[in-house]
């Protein structure tokens, strides 16, 4: 489902951007797919999915972007209602747009499976709840994983989950989780290397703004970008600070196919059209007159352009050899002028 083609799949991140309104996160979808985002991407769940109302000290946020909030006042704050799941769902069937979502418990996932969702995402705080990627992976759609945050070992335990239960079509996003991303830390050769370790695709999972790292990230095989989006960061929707808006966007999905085109295939070869440039490299040419059985010297011959002699390499053992006849110079030396 979400095949690298002639660009990287890049996933627009709608998340708590709707700020409450699901006529605005339909117009984001739309948005986000008329910039030519191959998928969207939602989150489902409800404030309970994820925590405890609790003012005490560990369910605080101290600071960052959301800091002097509880985990529960965000989550009820950000949320997308189940109760949209259905509306949205239809409204992107129906206008060929690709939608999928993160579920957070197993009442998220039934609520999804009722509207059609076609695959899932494991967000990175997620990939060591074995529970909860099990049951997605019972349904047998294609998965999508963030392993943000997460050891070696724990990825081997959710990958292992998701193939036990026979699921192939498997997409392992690396992911920088500070919000907003640092630069410096993204460690971008983990996506190569979670390509080849598990044997699925593998992707970058990016909350910095600008398109450099995912730039960079294609290079290296990335499979998938996924980027949060926003009409306009000055709406402040819950993540819009590290949102991408639509001329990022717009900017990301031609950058992605200008580096995918430039990346051709492994190996050394030419395209058609260099062939006719090669008539202007150097060859050896005679640049001084020589008569029949004069020897040739290092005086008579010299690398030069254009390629109408022989390769260059051969100079030094053309030294030494009979002219077969007189010759004059200027003249591309061929092998049979000499013995």
């Amino acid at each position: 489902m979400f095949e690298r083609r002639d660009h990287a799949f890049i996933v627009a991140e709608l998340s708590g951007n709707h700020n409450g309104s699901i006529d605005r996160a339909i117009e984001l979808m739309e948005l986000a797919h008329e910039c030519g985002a191959d998928a969207i991407k939602i989150q489902t769940y409800t404030e309970d999915s994820l925590t405890i109302d609790s003012d005490r000290d560990e369910f605080m946020l101290k600071d960052g972007l959301w800091g002097g909030q509880s985990y529960y006042e965000l989550y009820k704050k950000a949320k997308t209602p189940r109760e949209w799941m259905k509306p949205l769902f239809s409204h992107a069937k129906a206008h060929g747009i690709l939608l999928f979502s993160s579920p957070f418990s197993y009442d998220d996932v039934d609520c999804l499976e009722e509207a059609g969702c076609p695959a899932y995402k494991i967000a990175s705080y997620e990939l060591n709840d074995i529970g909860l990627i099990d049951y997605c992976a019972s349904f047998g759609k294609p998965m999508v994983m963030s392993t943000g945050l997460a050891l070696e070992e724990e990825i081997d335990r959710a990958v292992a989950a998701v193939r036990k239960r026979g699921v192939t079509d498997l997409t392992l996003l690396h992911c920088e989780s500070r919000y907003p991303a640092v630069p410096d830390k993204f460690n971008l050769m983990a996506i190569p290397y979670l390509k080849e370790k598990y044997g699925c695709k593998s992707g970058l999972s990016n909350h910095a703004l600008g398109d450099e790292l995912d730039i960079a990230a294609i290079a290296l095989g990335a499979d998938m970008i996924e980027k949060h989006f926003t009409d306009d960061r000055s709406k402040c929707g819950v993540d819009s600070a590290f949102s991408m808006d639509v001329k990022d966007l717009k900017k990301l999905v031609t950058d992605s196919k200008m580096v995918v085109s430039a990346l051709g295939r492994k190996g050394i070869y030419l395209h058609e059209d260099e062939y006719g440039s090669r008539a202007g490299r150097r060859s050896i040419y005679l640049v001084k007159d020589i008569k029949k059985g004069e020897t040739l010297t290092a005086a008579h011959v010299k690398s030069i352009r254009p390629s109408l002699g022989l390769e260059p390499y051969l100079l030094e053992s053309v030294l030494g050899k009979k002219s077969l006849c007189d010759l004059k110079a200027p003249l591309p030396l061929k092998a049979e002028n000499f013995s």
